[in-house]
């Protein structure tokens, strides 16, 4: 009887362990994807502010009476936000 309750209480720490185990794996697997999408972001952030940063040099070149008008414009619109 001894010997059926430590097989018993053996097999529930191995089932226990085996369940502990696949839950750090699937919470590293998500770490990973959470971490890969993260950095997927930031590339794409990198390329839309590289890509402003051309369209405002162009802007400035083109028509740089136009462009001061919408920097001042924007400008005037964030004031007004930050106030409120």
């Amino acid at each position: 009887m001894a010997q059926s309750t430590y097989t018993r209480g053996s097999d529930l720490k191995d089932k226990a362990a085996d369940q502990l185990g696949r839950a750090a794996g699937q919470a590293e697997g998500a770490a990973s994807r959470v971490a890969e999408q993260g950095r997927e972001a930031g590339e794409r952030m990198q390329e839309v502010a590289g890509n402003f940063k051309g369209a405002l040099d162009q802007s400035i070149k083109d028509q740089p009476m136009a462009t001061l008008a919408g920097v001042a414009i924007l400008g005037f619109v964030l004031g007004a936000l930050w106030k409120s």
